[in-house]
C-alpha cells in the first residue's frame, strides 16, 4: 500500500503529514514514561527485519498479484502501540528516501495507512484484549491472523479514500473499494500466519518479551512467574534471539530477496484493475515537482536497484544496506529519546 504522489492532493497530503505527526508525537511521549532501555536493541533489529521481510513479495494464488508484510502487528505485539509506530515510520521513511518505494508527497498518507492501523489498531482493538487475561499460542496466533487482516481492511479502504478526496485522478470510487479490500484480505490472511509464526517462535525462546500491558510491554526480568521457562527457552538468551532474527534479516534482504514475486502488490494491481496499467499520470503542479525533485535527489537506489542497472546485486545491496540504515535509524532515534527524556528528569 505504498501510495504514489500521483494519487493525492498537496491538501489530503498535508492534511495526512499532521495527523501521522500528532501520533508520532505522542508515541514519543509515551516512550520517554516508560524509560525501558531494553527496547532499544528490539526496536533496531525489528525494524532492520520488519525492512528485509517488506522485500519479499509473495504471489496470492489465481489473482495475478502479490503482497508483503506491513509489519505493524508483529511490532506492536514486541514493542507495544507506541514504540512500533515510531519503528515502523522509520522503515517507512527509509524507503521512502532512499529506494523512491512510496512518495514522499504521501508519506504521511502511508504511516497512516500502513503503520498507524497495524500498531494501534491492532494493539488496542485486537492484540490487548485477546491476551490480557493470558497468552498461549492459539491466542497469538487468532491475534496476529486478526489483527493482521482488521489493520489492512482500514489501511486498503483509507487508500481509496485519500484517492477520493484528491480528486486528481479518474478512479471509479466505489469500484476501487470493491476491489482493493478483497484483494487485501487475502494478504492480510497471508501476513497474519507469517505474523504468528515469528511470535510463536518468540513465545516459545524468550515468552516475556510478549506483554499485555501497553507500558509494560517488554518485561525486563529474566525470571517471569507467568512465563514459567523450559529447557528450550534457557538457551536462548535476548541476545541471541536478537543475533537469530538480525541473521534471518540478513539472508532475507541479501538472498531470499531476488526470489520475491514479480506481480503488482495489492496496490499496483488494483489500479491496473481498472485502468489497464500499473502507473498513473502524475499531477505536474508546483508541490508535487518539488517532492518529486526531492525524492529523486535522495534515492541513490531506486525500486531496490543500481541507478540504471538490472543486475541482482543492487537488490541483494539494497536488503543489506537498507536494513542496516534501520538498524542505526532506530537506535538513535531511541537513544536520543532516552537521553532527552533523563535530561529533562535531572
Amino acid at each position: 500500500m505504498h501510495m504514489a504522489d500521483a494519487l493525492v492532493s498537496a491538501t489530503v497530503a498535508g492534511t495526512m503529514y499532521a495527523l501521522s505527526a500528532c501520533a508520532a508525537a505522542y508515541s514519543v511521549k509515551k516512550i520517554r514514561l516508560e524509560n525501558d532501555d531494553k527496547k532499544i536493541p528490539v526496536m533496531g533489529v525489528m525494524g532492520a527485519f520488519i525492512f528485509a521481510a517488506q522485500m519479499i513479495n509473495f504471489t496470492i494464488p489465481g489473482t495475478g498479484s502479490s503482497g508483503h508484510l506491513c509489519g505493524g502487528m508483529l511490532l506492536t505485539a514486541l514493542l507495544g502501540p507506541y514504540a512500533a509506530f515510531l519503528t515502523l515510520i522509520s522503515v517507512l521513511l527509509i524507503q521512502c528516501l532512499f529506494f523512491a518505494d512510496g512518495g514522499l508527497l504521501a508519506f504521511g498518507c502511508n504511516v497512516w495507512n500502513m503503520a498507524f492501523y497495524g500498531c494501534f489498531l491492532g494493539y488496542f482493538l485486537v492484540w490487548k484484549p485477546i491476551i490480557k487475561n493470558g497468552i498461549n499460542k492459539a491466542r497469538i496466533i487468532t491475534a496476529s491472523i486478526l489483527g493482521s487482516v482488521i489493520s489492512l481492511q482500514f489501511g486498503a479502504f483509507s487508500v481509496s479514500v485519500e484517492t477520493k478526496i484528491s480528486g486528481i485522478t479518474e478512479l471509479p470510487f466505489m469500484t476501487f473499494v470493491k476491489t482493493m479490500q478483497p484483494i487485501h484480505l487475502a494478504i492480510g490472511l497471508v501476513e497474519g500466519l507469517i505474523t504468528a509464526a515469528v511470535l510463536v517462535f518468540i513465545y516459545e525462546s524468550r515468552p516475556e518479551m510478549l506483554g499485555t500491558n501497553e507500558n509494560e510491554n517488554f518485561v525486563t526480568h529474566e525470571t517471569n512467574t507467568a512465563f514459567p521457562q523450559t529447557d528450550f527457552t534457557k538457551k536462548l538468551s535476548l541476545k541471541k534471539i536478537l543475533t537469530i532474527l538480525f541473521t534471518v534479516t540478513l539472508v532475507t534482504g541479501g538472498i531470499i530477496s531476488l526470489f520475491a514475486s514479480s506481480h503488482p502488490d495489492g496496490l499496483e494491481w488494483s489500479i491496473a484493475k481498472l485502468t489497464g496499467s500499473t502507473d498513473i499520470s502524475g499531477n505536474s503542479d508546483k508541490v508535487h515537482s518539488v517532492f518529486s525533485s526531492i525524492q529523486s535527489m535522495l534515492s541513490f537506489l531506486p525500486d531496490y536497484a543500481f541507478k540504471n542497472s538490472d543486475t541482482v546485486g543492487g537488490t541483494s545491496f539494497s536488503g543489506i544496506a537498507g536494513s542496516l540504515i534501520v538498524l542505526i535509524l532506530c537506535t538513535v532515534i531511541c537513544l536520543i529519546i532516552r537521553s532527552v527524556s533523563k535530561h529533562k528528569n535531572k
